[in-house]
C-alpha cells in the first residue's frame, strides 16, 4: 500500500470517529433535522461543483436512466440514515453510536445475500453473529433484565435504524443503478437528500436558537460536511480503487477506536461493557474482511 493510500484511509478513519462526538455536540444546538440538513446542504454543494467537473458529458443520461432511482436512495440514505442518525445521537453515548455503525458492512452482507443473492459463507456469518452479539450487548449494557423487557435506549434503535437504512442505500444502489459513477450516485442522492432535510428542517418547530449557537457548534457542522462527507467519500473510494474493497474496509473497523479515544480525551467515562462490544465488533467485522481478503487472493491465483 503506497503512504499516500494509507494517510487518506487513516484520514477517513480518524475524520468518521470524529463525527460521533461532533454530532453529539451538535444536537445540543441544532434540532437533528437542522444538524443534518446544514451538513449535507454544504456537502452536496461541494458534490454538485466535483460532479459538473468530472462528469459533465454523462450527466444527462445518468439522470435520465436512473433519476426515480437517485431520489429513493436520495430519500433512504441520505434523508433517512441522516434523520435517525442525529436524532439518535442526542439520545445515546457517541461510543455506542460508533460500535453500532461499526456492523454497517455486516448487515450490508446481509442484506447482499437476500437482495442480491450474494453467497455468504459460514466465517462470514460467524463474523455477524459475533459484531451483533457486541452490539446487544452495548444495546443492553450488559443487562439480561433490559433484554428480557426490551428496554433499549431510543437513541440506540434510532442509530441501527439509521445504520439499515445506509446499508439499503448501498446494497439498491448495487441492484438498480445502471450506468451511474459513484460520483453521480454520490452527488445527485445527497442533492435530494438534503433538499428533504431542509424543507423538514423548516416545518419542524425549532427547539434551538440556531442563530445564537456557537462558533464551535458551526465549526462541528462544516468538519462534518467537508471532511467526513466530501473528503472522507473520496479518501474512500481512493482506497478502494487502490488496494480493494477488502482491504480498505478493514480501515472501518478502526471508527469505533477513534470514537474512544477522543471520549476518553474528553473526560468521559467509557465502561467495560463498551470496550467488550468494541472488541466484539471488531473482531466480527474483521472476520468477515479477512475471508473476504482470503478469497480474493485466492481467485487471483486461479
Amino acid at each position: 500500500m503506497r503512504p499516500k493510500t494509507w494517510f487518506m484511509l487513516l484520514s477517513f478513519s480518524i475524520f468518521t470517529g470524529a463525527t460521533f462526538n461532533l454530532a453529539k455536540y451538535t444536537v445540543n444546538y441544532f434540532t437533528p433535522y437542522s444538524a443534518a440538513a446544514w451538513r449535507f446542504g454544504i456537502a452536496a454543494v461541494i458534490m454538485i461543483i466535483f460532479v459538473l467537473g468530472k462528469e459533465k458529458a454523462n450527466n444527462k443520461a445518468a439522470l435520465v436512466q436512473n433519476g426515480w432511482m437517485y431520489a429513493v436512495l436520495g430519500f433512504i440514505g441520505i434523508f433517512g440514515f441522516n434523520a435517525l442518525f442525529f436524532m439518535g445521537m442526542r439520545e445515546t453515548s457517541p461510543v455506542n453510536g460508533a460500535l453500532i455503525m461499526a456492523t454497517n458492512p455486516l448487515i450490508t452482507t446481509l442484506l447482499s445475500a437476500i437482495v442480491l443473492k450474494t453467497p455468504m459463507t459460514k466465517r462470514q456469518g460467524l463474523g455477524i453473529g459475533c459484531s451483533l452479539a457486541g452490539v446487544i450487548l452495548v444495546l443492553t449494557q450488559g443487562s439480561w433484565y433490559m433484554v428480557s423487557r426490551l428496554a433499549f435506549s431510543i437513541g440506540d434503535i434510532g442509530i441501527l435504524l439509521g445504520n439499515f437504512c445506509w446499508a439499503l442505500y448501498g446494497v439498491w444502489g448495487r441492484r438498480f443503478l445502471r450506468q451511474s459513477s459513484s460520483l453521480q450516485t454520490t452527488s445527485f442522492t445527497m442533492v435530494i437528500g438534503a433538499i428533504i432535510l431542509i424543507l423538514f428542517a423548516v416545518v419542524t418547530p425549532n427547539q434551538h436558537q440556531v442563530a445564537a449557537a456557537p462558533l464551535a457548534a458551526w465549526g462541528a457542522i462544516v468538519f462534518m460536511a467537508v471532511f467526513t462527507t466530501v473528503l472522507g467519500y473520496l479518501f474512500w473510494n481512493e482506497g478502494m480503487k487502490e488496494i480493494g474493497a477488502a482491504k480498505t474496509s478493514v480501515f472501518f473497523n478502526l471508527v469505533p477506536v477513534v470514537t474512544m479515544l477522543i471520549t476518553a480525551l474528553s473526560g468521559a467515562a467509557i465502561s467495560t461493557v463498551q470496550i467488550i462490544g468494541a472488541a466484539l465488533v471488531i473482531l466480527g467485522v474483521a472476520l468477515s474482511s479477512g475471508l473476504q481478503l482470503t478469497r480474493k487472493v485466492r481467485s487471483v491465483g486461479v
